[in-house]
C-alpha cells in the first residue's frame, strides 16, 4: 500500500501538468476563435468552464503537491502551484480577453511547474 501512494501521487502531478496544459490552450484557443472568427463564444468562454477548471485544479494541486510537500518537506513546489492557482482566480475576476488569458496562462503555468517540482522532489 505504501508504495501505491507515491505512485498515484505522481499520477496525479502528470495529469496536473497535462491539465495545466489544456487550460492554456483552451484559453489562447478562445480568444482567438472569439476574437478573430466570432465562433464559440458562448461555450468555449462560458464563466462556469473557468469556475470548475480553477475548482479541479486546486483539487488536483491538493491532492498531489500537497501530499508531496507533507512528505517531502519541500514547501516551493506547493508555494508555486498556490501563486499559480491565485493568478488563476484573479483571471476570473477581470472578464474576458487579453488580462483574462494572460492571468490564465502565468497561472496555469506556475501550476504546472508546481507539479514538476514536485514530481522531482520525489
Amino acid at each position: 500500500m505504501n508504495s501505491l501512494i507515491p505512485h498515484l501521487r505522481a499520477r496525479a502531478d502528470r495529469f496536473g501538468i497535462f491539465l495545466s496544459f489544456m487550460c492554456a490552450l483552451h484559453c489562447m484557443a478562445g480568444v482567438v476563435l472569439v476574437a478573430g472568427l466570432g465562433l464559440g463564444g458562448g461555450l468555449l468562454l462560458h464563466p462556469a468552464i473557468h469556475r470548475v477548471g480553477l475548482a479541479i485544479a486546486t483539487i488536483i494541486a491538493a491532492v498531489a503537491i500537497g501530499a508531496g510537500a507533507l512528505r517531502h518537506q519541500r514547501r516551493t513546489p506547493l508555494v508555486v502551484a498556490m501563486v499559480g492557482l491565485a493568478f488563476m482566480a484573479a483571471a476570473l475576476a477581470v472578464g474576458h480577453g487579453p488580462q483574462e488569458m494572460v492571468l490564465t496562462v502565468v497561472g496555469v503555468s506556475l501550476v504546472a511547474i508546481g507539479h514538476l517540482l514536485n514530481l522531482r522532489a520525489r
